[in-house]
């Protein structure tokens, strides 16, 4: 060959591989190829940032002590997995970590469709990888076909300038450049070509919705959802659940501008951030009208600086709830909110006008309490001298601000003691033993305690679980305190009194808080393992085996993660939740 025809297809093999390379870097945004009418879609736009976080040293040093990976670690078909990872990494001459990024780092689309059809575009870094990923992928599909003696499943076809592929009879997929493109049903592939070839078409870009929740999602998130809501609220499933919040009167307080705010809406925006350790995820919807009538009414601050108090700290706390609702307009709105009077209502009605004395429960009870409302939960510290239960629950406590405490103290406790009293009836009418009440001081604040009797027990170690209910009602300054043991009544009236020398301030404009804490979470679930295991054996009918695997599993889950954190409010007349979770990689 010729020097001068030497340089001239060197030349030609330059230029082709620069087209190449130039087509693979001009490939539109997958959101392009997505068609319009998708239902939900996530975009995964900073992959490697997740996979950083993920799988470094640090996740991966936690992940790998876990008893639920050392567990899963020793089964045949974890070893097979491991197996098959590293020979996909001789295969490729790659680790595991750096062949993900390679083959994800350009982006991951995922999107929802109707006609159940799901659609998958990954756009890899490197796209030589990529041909030989998929060369791999071929070449096992075609070795189990053969296995099988269905060698017809795995084939291609030629979509003008594009090669398909399917590796079982139904999936459909494509490597165009740098980005492959799946589809469970081959008419979703052939969708994603068509819009590929028309850049004009209606793909998921021209949707104003899907704009909208873009820039509500954030400038520069890691990953973000789509959720078309006027198309899911479509689905009988999700109307109904809908509608028997909003029917449910205990669920329409606790959820109250949260479903009124979906039911709303057109879109759902989801945006994800990372911090370090930590996973932020802000959600938006676009409703914004709220009825006078609606419980979101009585749930929304309306003054500039009003919303809910901070959550209380107490030790070994495991979770804390904080939320703004103006229980007085609540029920006093009752008959247009649930014109159809529950059963449940009722019953509530009646024992509420019992215990009251018959005042009027709008204008002469709930009146009294101010919108503030928290709950705590806490992990119990049992006394040996009183005694221990065989099964441990958590401590809760409800915790109400008075508007009026000196002229309503005293209502609350003739309640509060003619419940006790109903309750020492129904058991002294089935011959069981009932409560006795106490009048004890925490600091200069007096607060009343029902308890049971361990006196006569000698074995105080295996207690039944009605050992573990001490009912306490404390009412120090103007806050009540409805609590479920005296240890979490204490620590409750010492919190408040810190609080009140402090003077806390409103997080003003958010009407509902939640904080979860993993680790305490994880002891309680680790201290009551063995009856967990037997509820599961008998609940669901699980061996032994499977039974320790599942709760294992939620013991590895909490303590994996440190701290859960939700808060819920409004931000320029749209209704935001912001969760924010700390992992555990200590």
């Amino acid at each position: 060959m010729s020097k001068r025809l030497e340089f001239i297809l060197i030349l030609t093999l330059a230029v082709f591989e620069a087209q190449s390379t130039m087509a693979a870097q001009n490939l539109p945004p997958a959101n392009q190829w997505i068609p319009q009418n998708a239902v939900i879609t996530l975009e995964l736009t900073k992959p490697k940032v997740l996979l950083e976080m993920l799988s470094g040293e640090k996740a991966t040093a936690a992940i790998t002590a876990l008893p639920l990976y050392k567990n899963q670690a020793s089964k045949p078909k974890f070893k097979e997995f491991i197996n098959l990872i590293n020979f996909m990494e001789i295969t490729l001459d790659t680790d595991w970590r750096t062949g993900l990024a390679k083959l994800t780092g350009g982006g991951i689309t995922f999107a929802v469709c109707p006609e159940d059809t799901v659609l998958l575009i990954i756009d890899a870094e490197d796209d030589d990888m990529l041909n030989k990923f998929h060369e791999l992928l071929l070449n096992m599909a075609r070795s189990e076909a053969e296995k099988q003696e269905q060698p017809n499943r795995v084939e291609s076809t030629q979509y003008e300038d594009v090669t398909a592929w399917t590796f079982d009879g139904k999936e459909a997929h494509a490597i165009i450049g740098r980005r492959l493109v799946f589809a469970n049903r081959p008419e979703g592939l052939k969708a994603v070509l068509e819009l590929r070839a028309d850049a004009a078409g209606d793909n998921l870009t021209s949707k104003a919705a899907y704009r909208a929740a873009k820039k509500a999602a954030g400038p520069d998130p890691v990953a973000t959802v789509f959720a078309d809501l006027s198309l899911l609220k479509k689905i009988p499933d999700i109307a109904e659940l809908l509608k028997k919040s909003s029917n449910n009167p205990l669920a329409a307080l606790t959820l109250a501008g949260i479903v009124e705010a979906v039911r709303d809406s057109t879109w759902l925006a989801l945006g994800l951030d990372c911090r370090e350790s930590k996973l932020i995820i802000r959600a938006l919807v676009d409703g914004k009208t709220t009825a006078s009538t609606s419980s979101a009414a009585f749930a929304l601050p309306n003054k500039q600086g009003e919303g809910i108090l901070p959550n209380l700290s107490v030790p070994r706390r495991i979770a804390a709830l904080s939320l703004y609702r103006d229980l007085h307009s609540f029920y006093a709105a009752k008959d247009d909110l649930f014109p159809e009077r529950t059963s449940g209502l009722i019953f509530f009605e009646n024992m509420m006008g019992i215990f009251f004395s018959g005042r009027d429960l709008t204008n002469e009870v709930l009146i009294e309490t101010k919108p503030e409302i928290r709950l705590v939960v806490a992990e119990q510290q049992f006394d040996p001298t009183i005694g221990i239960p065989q099964v441990k629950f958590p401590a809760f406590a409800l915790i109400l601000r008075l508007r009026h405490p000196e002229q309503f103290n005293e209502v609350v406790e003739e309640a509060w003691q003619k419940a006790v009293g109903l309750i020492n009836f129904t058991r002294g009418q089935q011959a069981m033993p009932g409560l006795i009440i106490d009048r004890p001081f925490r600091g200069k604040t007096k607060y009343t305690v029902a308890y049971f009797s361990t006196s006569r027990i000698e074995d105080k170690t295996n207690l039944d679980s009605r050992f573990n209910v001490r009912p306490a009602l404390a009412m120090p300054g103007e806050y009540l305190i409805l609590s479920s043991t005296d240890g979490l009544a204490q620590d409750l009236i010492d919190t408040l009194h810190q609080e009140t020398e402090q003077t806390p301030k409103p997080l003003a404009g958010i009407h509902s808080l939640v904080e979860l804490e993993g680790g305490r979470l994880a002891s309680i679930l680790e201290t009551n393992r063995k009856t967990l295991v037997q509820g599961n054996m008998v609940d669901k009918g699980s061996t032994q085996e499977q039974a320790e695997a599942n709760i294992d599993m939620l013991i590895s889950l909490a303590n994996f993660v440190d701290r859960v954190k939700l808060r819920i409010g409004t931000n320029d007349g749209l209704t935001q939740a912001d969760l924010e979770i700390k992992l555990n990689f200590q």
